[in-house]
């Protein structure tokens, strides 16, 4: 595995457990500041979001309407040049997942540029 795509790796692995699944928010700013792009965007069901301070606060709202769920990986996340994707599911720890998504990212200057979320079920 080369350098890019060691990086890569980590960015998937930390976003979802370091961003949207950090329930304090001055580490998940720190680590949003540390791992994206300032120009950053985030395509998500809800709509587009851009900056810092629009991730932020999405992932912060979003980690309020389920803070006892955890994100769990699912299988191994795959690089190819400049893009990262990586598949995870959400729910009460060792229970079924209540949602599953994949993640795709878009890395620029080793920082996360875009991320698209694609969510794949969630139950009632």
């Amino acid at each position: 595995m080369n350098i890019m795509s060691n990086r890569i790796h980590e960015l998937l692995h930390r976003n979802l457990q370091e961003v949207f699944g950090q329930g304090d928010a001055v580490l998940r700013r720190a680590t949003i500041d540390e791992l994206y792009t300032e120009d950053c965007q985030l395509y998500a069901p809800p709509g587009k979001f851009i900056g810092h301070d629009a991730l932020d606060k999405f992932a912060g709202d979003l980690r309020e309407t389920h803070s006892h769920f955890v994100y769990t990986p699912h299988g191994e996340p795959r690089a190819l040049h400049d893009v990262g994707l990586l598949a995870w599911g959400s729910g009460p720890h060792g229970e079924v997942p209540a949602y599953t998504g994949l993640d795709v990212i878009i890395v620029r200057n080793d920082k996360i540029r875009k991320l698209y979320v694609f969510l794949d079920s969630q139950s009632s």
